[in-house]
């Protein structure tokens, strides 16, 4: 999902440090929530299991480009059930950061259009959520449709922020909708793989129940209390 250098440049990309500065302070403000529930060790501990995970996810899972950007399987909605909104944020941006920084320095000058474009769909997957699952129902007990819907909504975000970036950068060209088309088309894979793995981590955690109770996992996991 890496937006591609040259889409947005010169005076435009300060928008992306706009974007990026405002999801960081509603991430802070997840997590000060966090550190209030479960203290600050649990926080860390999930914050450092994202954020391998999102590192390996953007470096060992199959990605390629096409179009504006490039498809990666992110699986924000599986981190954001395993760990809660506030780890999987500082994850998504711990991890891509990391990535820029040692792996693919060429991309850290569209790091505020990249986390944007991570974070705020990953924010309103969290408001979706209090609307499609009751307040007693655990994660683990969550349906295909119920993660479906998660999972489409999170990667719907992701292409929408990809073409609302090539569009700023680029304007509304033939040429920039066939791109952004492209795009949209190749993260359909994404969207129909992202909720059979959410399904088997989730089955996975049902069998085991103890894992909400070694502070790696997001309580809610699997317990609603």
């Amino acid at each position: 999902m890496h937006i591609e250098p040259g889409i947005v440049e010169g005076g435009k990309i300060v928008l992306s440090y706009a974007t990026a500065s405002g999801a960081a302070l509603f991430a802070l403000k997840s997590a000060h929530d966090e550190l209030r529930r479960r203290g600050l060790s649990s926080l860390l501990s999930r914050t450092v299991v994202a954020t391998g995970l999102v590192f390996s996810f953007f470096e060992i899972l199959p990605h390629y480009p096409v179009g504006v950007s490039e498809v990666h399987l992110i699986l924000g909605s599986t981190l954001f059930l395993l760990f809660g909104v506030a780890p999987a944020a500082m994850g998504l941006a711990a991890g891509l950061l990391i990535q820029g920084m040692f792996f693919a320095p060429f991309d850290l000058p569209q790091y505020g259009m990249n986390v944007t474009t991570l974070l705020v769909p990953l924010f309103a997957l969290q408001v979706i959520s209090s609307k499609i699952i009751s307040l007693n129902t655990p994660y683990v007990d969550l349906s295909y449709r119920q993660t479906l819907a998660l999972s489409t909504a999170y990667q719907g975000g992701i292409v929408s922020w990809v073409a609302f970036w090539a569009l700023y950068g680029h304007g509304l060209t033939v040429e920039s909708l066939l791109s952004i088309g492209s795009f949209g088309v190749a993260y359909l894979a994404v969207i129909l793989i992202d909720p059979l793995v959410d399904i088997l981590v989730l089955a996975a955690a049902k069998s085991g129940k103890v894992v909400s109770h070694i502070g790696i996992f997001d309580a809610r996991l699997t317990s609603a209390k």
